[in-house]
């Protein structure tokens, strides 16, 4: 076995220009010599929701990567905010391009560019989404384990399991209040989850026509909470156009992680005749 002490273990959070806010990622840009015991130890050493590890691509195609992601409990098939993360830290050494993930849910591209303040932002191209029904037993439990009366769901959003590179149960609240007050059965909900094989539960409110707000709990993750879920919020984008709720193109604002004190903001572009969804957002590095 390697020492994963070899690997620079870079810190960045994504969706946020202040340190302080957003979702901290682990981004380790050479993982060549790492074993998948050593990664997730990494990543459970670290304790942020999701660390990705970067190789060369088969080939070696210029700016692209084999990219995985580790939870401090296991590997993950994707994750936007991690993807964002890795995407600034590329265009801090490359400068802004254009890169190419080859992800375990597909090749995801990224496109770094700068902002009129100069700070770097990624944008990420998901996979093909598509939405599935959930069972009236399965979403029972999920409410049970949250909580949750079902009188307290908004009715214009059914619930659904929304995939987008990584599966999540989509529960709109019927009020802001309800979406601030999360409070849930850990092992409940871990449960439940890892018999959907869901990634996390995608917990939204609509502030407007196209400003929602979001949190999101991950404890098959072995976090309560993600700050901000890149990944949620590009199954979000596919399943409020698949079942009309926006139009099929548009730009819509999530705001996640202020319940938590760490505020970001992700943005989710739909196109009209592509049915993928792309999700952007800042990332500064970590201090320390």
């Amino acid at each position: 076995m390697n020492t994963d002490s070899q690997a620079e273990v870079l810190r960045y959070t994504a969706f946020t220009t202040d340190p302080a806010g957003g979702n901290p990622a682990g981004v380790v840009l050479d993982a060549q010599a790492l074993d998948d015991e050593e990664m997730l130890a990494i990543a459970a050493r670290l304790g942020y929701s999701e660390t990705a590890f970067l190789t060369p691509a088969p080939g070696g195609a210029q700016r692209s990567y084999t990219v995985r992601y580790f939870s401090p409990k296991a590997e993950v098939p994707f994750c936007g905010h991690a993807t964002v993360a890795t995407g600034v830290a590329l265009g801090e050494i490359h400068g802004p391009a254009d890169y190419l993930f080859a992800t375990q849910a597909g090749e995801v591209p990224v496109t770094v560019a700068q902002g009129a303040d100069g700070t770097l932002g990624a944008t990420l191209t998901s996979v093909e989404p598509h939405i599935t029904d959930v069972a009236p037993e399965d979403l029972a439990e999920a409410l049970a384990a949250l909580g949750w009366p079902a009188a307290d769901l908004d009715p214009a959003f059914p619930p659904r399991i929304a995939y987008a590179g990584a599966r999540h149960l989509v529960l709109a609240a019927a009020t802001r209040a309800r979406l601030a007050d999360l409070s849930y059965d850990f092992a409940r909900l871990e449960a439940l989850m890892h018999r959907l094989d869901l990634t996390t539960v995608q917990l939204v409110w609509r502030a407007s026509e196209f400003v929602f707000h979001a949190r999101d709990p991950f404890p098959v993750g072995g976090v309560v909470e993600d700050p901000a879920t890149g990944a949620a919020a590009a199954a979000f984008g596919a399943y409020a156009r698949a079942l009309g709720l926006v139009p099929s193109e548009a730009v819509l604002t999530l705001h996640q992680g202020e319940d938590m004190g760490r505020p970001g903001e992700l943005t989710v572009t739909l196109r009209e005749g592509d049915p993928r969804v792309r999700v952007s957002g800042a990332a500064v590095r970590i201090p320390g």
